[in-house]
């Protein structure tokens, strides 16, 4: 009996460290991931003020630029679960990261509204896959028992990103409002936020 002991199920003990575990190996990096999936998604709001000026844009051009980020999101949200079902969670969110860092990255080479709209819209684009990309990966680790509690610590990024976001931010703003090198604060402020998503990638 001793002997057969450990070569049964494992018990519930034994299941929550193991799932404990899992979670504290996958959690703080995904949470991070997150975490600048929205601050590249909002920071155009932060950079508005000094980018309308510099390229003489208006609110209008603003609002249809912010806008048609959720056009890409919403008509790439189908195509980009199904590559990612076909090629795997793993590899689709490293070229998810890499493809929305590079271009949250460049829009600080926009110069015009139609360059400003057409990388916002593939910005979006290029994000659609993200979140339901983690979604499936929790559910290839966690059993639906698990996975409620998993999904909203990820989630939380999401109220962490605003509070750390918005000082971060203005400080790059601030900091950076003297063409250092020959970029505005804004143009840094894109080109700060962006780069992490692409290492972490």
């Amino acid at each position: 009996m001793t002997a057969n002991k450990g070569l049964g199920a494992p018990s519930q003990i034994d299941l929550r460290r193991t799932y404990k575990k899992v979670a504290l190996h996958l959690l703080p990096y995904l949470f991070i991931c997150y975490l600048f999936n929205y601050l590249d998604r909002v920071n155009v709001g932060f950079a508005k003020l000094q980018m309308l000026d510099d390229l003489h844009l208006s609110e209008t051009v603003y609002g249809l630029g912010a806008g048609i980020f959720f056009i890409g999101y919403v008509v790439c949200g189908v195509p980009s679960n199904l590559i990612l079902y076909k090629v795997g969670a793993r590899r689709w969110l490293t070229v998810t990261m890499i493809l929305w860092g590079s271009l949250s990255s460049s829009l600080l080479f926009v110069n015009s509204a139609a360059s400003f709209y057409l990388v916002r819209l593939l910005t979006g684009a290029s994000e659609a896959g993200f979140f339901p990309g983690i979604i499936l990966y929790f559910t290839l680790w966690f059993p639906s028992a698990e996975r409620g509690r998993v999904t909203a610590l990820f989630m939380s990024a999401v109220p962490i990103s605003g509070l750390v976001g918005g000082p971060l931010s203005g400080w790059i703003l601030h900091s950076f409002s003297s063409r250092t090198s020959g970029l505005a604060g804004w143009q840094w402020l894109y080109l700060l936020q962006g780069l992490p998503t692409i290492l972490l990638a």
